[in-house]
This record gives C-alpha cells, structure tokens and sequence, in this order.
C-alpha cells in the first residue's frame, strides 16, 4: 500500500472546505486540492494526481456519487478510491456507498481534529 498524501477534496459548503482544509493541510500535513462543484472538480482532475478523492455526497449539479463514477472514467483515475462526506446520516445510504466500493462514510458536522485519523484509518484498508 502507498502512503496516502495528496487528497482531493470536492464540497458545495465554503464552511466545510475551510474547516477541512485547516484540519488536513494544516493539522494532518496532507497535500490537498479543493473544488466547490462537480463541475470544477471534473475540470481539474485529468492534471490532478489524487491517492484519495474525499466527496460530499449531495451538491448541487452533480452528487458525490455521480462525481466519483465520472472521475473513475478519466484516463488514469479509474482506481482512486474514495470517502464521501454527508450530512445525512443514514445507515441505508452510508450502506450503499460502502457497497459501491467506497472506503469509508464520515458524517457531518465532523470533529476536525478527528478527520485525518478517520481518513487513515479508511486508508488503511487500501
């Protein structure tokens, strides 16, 4: 298994961009890439070169999910495992995700001081 470093990380909420970009970048050490929409992210992956995608689940225009079957279709991406991030704390749909390959679910709010330790712990399960 490689060392997880660079993580790629798609939110509509500004709040939770800061939040986690503070929390893996400053706290964690973690290279990270940050978009606000699908759309952005999209555009950006083809020269990004993520170990980790790290995907809300709902946004508007395009859903985690959507993104993330999207991302696997970029030449070189079909393998980039992911965690979502939602607010919707539904066993059934953290269930789904986990079904469809994802590492892990983290539910929102999430502790910051908490988020890079769940994410190697995910991690760890590449």
């Amino acid at each position: 298994m490689s060392d997880l470093t660079h993580i790629f990380h798609v939110d509509d909420d500004q709040d939770i961009l800061e939040i986690a970009r503070v929390a893996l970048s400053v706290i964690d050490n973690f290279s990270l890439q940050q978009h606000s929409s699908g759309q952005d992210a999209l555009d950006a992956i083809g020269d990004a070169k993520p170990d980790l995608l790290l995907l809300d689940v709902m946004m508007p225009g395009m859903t985690g999910p959507d993104l993330w079957n999207k991302i696997r279709e970029a030449p070189g991406k079909s393998d980039v495992p992911a965690i979502f991030m939602t607010a919707m704390a539904e066993d059934a749909m953290a269930d789904e995700l986990i079904g469809i390959g994802a590492l892990a679910v983290i539910t929102k709010p999430f502790d910051p001081m908490q988020l890079g330790e769940q994410i190697r712990t995910a991690w760890a399960k590449v």
